[in-house]
């Protein structure tokens, strides 16, 4: 009986401190990660580093000098080199690591063990980028980031770059409207795709661009930023009056660049620009952003003159995706279906947009619009993305690299806000006065009604 009792007396405290670790890695997956399982995993790399590289077939011969060596000092049996391992760094999300390859071996080799050595070292995923040549980074995620996004405190923000997303690796996804000029986002109702689109408008409010909308759902999704946009077009006739004037602006700053380029003999080299961003800042017209929300309705038609609109307005906006990137005039073309039966033109614009961020979808036939052209492996991972993950999605460019991402939760409200005192960044342009949006007075800002005074009565 004693022994029992002493057993339930143990037993208990220990039972209670399992489950609370459990639920801390289920509830609060970056504490159990820093208190318990990156110390744990830190353990096994540093123990078993030699044996799993050599099993994972990562090691070489030693050297003849190495050899000699190791013979004339000890009697033990000599080993196979594994790569030179750095310092390992840990971080809020898992652990980094440096390693100088041997000669012979290639970033690849290491990236084609990469899912060993997450199962030899108990990490969720194992990430591997390459530094400089000969050396290769270790990037080990201790848990599934994208479950419960939380993005980064320090993220590579600046002028037309806005970090919108977390990638599976732990790091920001930063939307780059220099390095990516024109992007499609793609992604069925619920999907996550207006929460993508907030983060940018909430993200590019605080700085200097003008900010373009064409919503043909009668402006649901962008009426609520009105306060910060310099246009907005909620029906196909309001956006076929919108793009020539864009067109026009484009063609504008491109007079503006042709009279800079007055190339005389002593002018020197840097003063010779075939873009706005070589332009003196005193004379560089501020860049533009379209966002086009749900795409489709640009095409659909129902008679002979809806077609003629329609050919009109695909042609304006693949010019504008064909030369706007000089003009400073950018294209963030939004839909929940893309493909070559919306009419003539769509594979046409869709190969001028450089970026592509594929939500879940209702069909492979969008996916692969949207990243088979670049990188068809990635198709498959965006058909399996899961209804109750929503947010998530599937991005690459034309280089042919993809990931995933995850954009954090940002309400409707709180986006709106941002737009709301971001209102006096809008910039002076005339060209789309008449199309800039009315702003609703928010209720905040109606003046309280004056108090009459009451006569004193008995």
């Amino acid at each position: 009986m004693t022994d029992l009792t002493t057993l339930l007396e143990v037993g208990g405290p220990l039972a209670a401190l399992g489950g609370g670790t459990a639920y801390t890695r289920a509830k609060y997956p970056a504490v159990y990660w820093s208190a318990v399982g990156g110390p744990i995993s830190t353990a096994r790399l540093l123990s078993s580093y030699a044996s799993v590289m050599d099993a994972c077939g990562l090691t070489v011969a030693p050297s003849r000098l190495r050899v000699l060596a190791v013979k004339a000092t000890t009697r033990r049996e000599v080993r196979p080199v594994p790569p030179r391992r750095g310092i390992i760094r840990p971080t809020s999300t898992g652990l980094r690591i440096r390693l100088r390859l041997a000669p012979g071996q290639e970033p690849a080799d290491v990236a084609a063990s990469a899912e060993r050595l997450r199962h030899a070292w108990g990490v969720h995923a194992v990430y591997v980028t390459t530094v400089k040549p000969g050396v290769v980074e270790l990037r080990l995620v201790g848990y599934d980031v994208l479950r419960r996004v939380r993005m980064p405190r320090r993220a590579d923000s600046g002028f037309l770059r806005v970090p919108v997303a977390l990638r599976e690796d732990a790091t920001p996804f930063v939307r780059d409207y220099r390095t990516v000029p024109h992007q499609l986002t793609l992604g069925a109702t619920l999907s996550g795709k207006s929460m993508y689109l907030r983060h940018l408008i909430a993200g590019l409010a605080g700085q200097a661009v003008a900010l373009v909308g064409i919503d043909c759902k009668r402006g649901v999704e962008l009426a609520p930023f009105a306060a910060r946009l310099s246009a907005l077009a909620t029906d196909p006739d309001e956006a076929a009056e919108l793009l020539p004037v864009l067109v026009k602006e484009m063609e504008d700053r491109y007079d503006l660049i042709k009279e800079r380029q007055g190339i005389a003999p002593g002018t020197p080299d840097e003063e010779i620009t075939s873009d706005i961003w070589g332009l003196p800042e005193s004379e560089r017209p501020v860049p533009i952003v379209l966002f086009v929300d749900e795409v489709a309705e640009l095409f659909l038609t129902a008679t002979r003159k809806d077609e003629e609109r329609r050919d009109e307005m695909v042609t304006q906006l693949i010019r504008l995706a064909q030369l706007g990137r000089a003009a400073g005039i950018h294209l963030e073309v939004c839909g929940q279906r893309f493909g070559a039966e919306l009419g003539k033109g769509a594979t046409m614009l869709r190969v001028q947009l450089t970026g592509r961020v594929c939500h879940r979808v209702n069909d492979e036939a969008s996916a692969k619009m949207a990243l088979g052209d670049i990188a068809p492996e990635a198709v498959h991972a965006a058909c399996a993305i899961a209804p109750e993950l929503p947010g998530l999605a599937v991005v690459g460019d034309t280089s042919g690299g993809w990931s995933r991402i995850r954009t954090p939760y940002l309400s409707l409200g709180d986006a709106a806000e941002i737009c709301r005192e971001s209102a006096d960044l809008v910039p002076d342009l005339p060209a789309l006065k008449p199309f800039r949006p009315d702003v609703p007075v928010h209720p905040a800002e109606i003046p309280a009604p004056a108090t009459l005074p009451h006569p004193v009565t008995d």
